[in-house]
């Protein structure tokens, strides 16, 4: 559920949304949730158990990237995705996305701690196999909802 907005947005769609770029043929859909929303999920659930568990805290929140050749349409899930999350004006965190594999789909995500009532600067950087240099695609995500 929570990777609705990214599993499910048709690619030309990446021009005209907040959170949706394309780059260098790569059409990059981002998605940001509390992380408050997977704790909500059955303890059997397989989304309870990635990337470590579910950090505690009401800052915690799950990253997702959908990755998709912007031309063909096709899902891309061969890719190293690493995310840099920072409040604007301050320092912030890299961390590798790990490949989520859900519902017959391929997404990269991680969680990140987003503090402070201003935006957060989100930079996603994906280097394709075989690539010369990775691709860098930034978004800007509003505060969060407290």
């Amino acid at each position: 559920m929570m990777l609705l907005a990214v599993l499910g947005l048709p690619v030309s769609a990446a021009g005209q949304d907040e959170s949706a770029r394309i780059a260098h043929g790569i059409a990059v859909y981002l998605g940001v949730v509390p992380a408050a929303m997977i704790r909500g999920h059955p303890a059997d659930h397989p989304e309870r158990a990635m990337h470590g568990g579910i950090p505690r805290g009401r800052d915690s929140h799950h990253v997702t990237v959908a990755l998709f050749d912007a031309q063909s349409g096709e899902r891309i899930e061969t890719a190293a995705v690493q995310a840099y999350v920072a409040l604007r004006g301050s320092r912030g965190t890299t961390r590798q996305l790990e490949i989520m594999r859900i519902a017959d789909t391929v997404t990269f995500g991680n969680y990140f701690n987003l503090r402070g009532e201003g935006v957060h600067d989100i930079e996603i950087t994906i280097t394709l196999p075989g690539a010369d240099e990775p691709v860098t695609v930034q978004f800007s995500h509003p505060p969060p909802s407290r």
